[in-house]
């Protein structure tokens, strides 16, 4: 049974960590939230000690190390993005692998740094990248690799994710912390369109505000026009229609993928690949991670070229603007 501890306690993401733990047989010693809403935690590991100061926290774990002798295998990391690469840090210096959410980093050079450290500590960062463990994504990734060698795939890459006012005052709403819609609800299929067709040739940004981004990637075997937008009005009139807020669709070759299910046990089972030392690491994730880096340094270049139908929707205001 191997000793977890967990950062983000609060946050949306940690139940999906916290079942990862239990289901895989180990156990959870400490946990961190500066709130205090982890309720959560009598489902899975009520006997879990948790704290909302990282002081008090840290002494905690130098505590279980040096009177009871228990050393920390793992550090689950669920926190805003930008302190991922705190965190994992923070990890490596207890002597615990690091297992931590997308984006892993905000910026490519991080991912260099980390790599000193892991390999001045000899602990490993893992990657929560589950899409790679998707069985619709698995079935793709198969069909490419049994296509023609040149071939070359047309796909439409279409999310839209509406979300409240409460996003923009929330970190996800400043860039800066989030890494702007590219990163926040993009980074990971970036990763499977990089995981599934290879090294990317462009990067093309249409569209960027605060609501929405709209752009065209080329990576060797695929052209994939791509839009992202947090904004309702973005959404097609037959999903409002049905009262539903949330919009997924990747068209392959005009033929839609079926992604609709499948989620419920995919963090277990990246656990499940980490802990026997298959997981994905720091130079898994690069390429998706220079991809939104790119995109949120881009000028957008307006509707020109092979943009995605979406990009040309109505622009809105920042609600806090209006």
């Amino acid at each position: 049974m191997r000793k977890f501890a967990l950062i983000g306690l609060a946050g949306y993401v940690a139940p999906r960590h916290l079942k990862a733990i239990k289901d895989t047989g180990n156990d959870l010693v400490a946990a961190l939230d500066k709130f205090d809403s982890v309720g959560v935690m009598d489902s899975y590991f009520p006997n879990a000690d948790f704290f909302v100061e990282i002081e008090r926290f840290d002494r905690y774990l130098e505590k279980l190390k040096y009177e009871e002798g228990k050393v920390l295998d793992y550090m689950s990391i669920c926190t805003p993005n930008y302190l991922h690469d705190s965190h994992i840090r923070m990890a490596l210096r207890r002597g615990a692998d690091a297992i931590c959410e997308k984006p892993l980093v905000l910026n490519p050079w991080n991912i260099d740094a980390l790599q000193k450290m892991e390999k001045e500590s000899g602990r490993r960062i893992w990657n929560i990248l589950q899409l790679r463990m998707h069985p619709s994504i698995l079935e793709l990734k198969k069909k490419v690799e049994n296509a023609p060698k040149d071939k070359v795939f047309d796909i439409d890459l279409t999310y839209i994710t509406s979300r409240g006012h409460w996003y923009y005052t929330s970190w996800k709403g400043d860039e800066s912390k989030s890494g702007g819609i590219a990163t926040n609800i993009g980074v990971h299929f970036y990763d499977m369109l990089s995981w599934i067709f290879g090294d990317v040739k462009r990067n093309t940004v249409h569209v960027h505000s605060h609501d929405r981004a709209g752009g065209y990637l080329e990576f060797e075997r695929a052209r994939v026009r791509w839009f992202l937008s947090i904004n309702y009005n973005a959404l097609p009139e037959e999903i409002k229609e049905k009262g539903q807020r949330t919009y997924r669709s990747i068209l392959i070759e005009g033929e839609e993928l079926e992604f609709s299910g499948g989620f419920t046990d995919l963090h277990t089972k990246v656990y499940e690949s980490i802990l026997a030392g298959e997981g994905y690491g720091l130079e898994d994730a690069r390429q998706a991670i220079e991809i939104v880096h790119e995109i949120r340094n881009t000028k957008p270049k307006g509707l020109v070229g092979e943009y995605h139908p979406f990009a040309s929707k109505d622009l809105e205001p920042h609600p806090f603007n209006r």
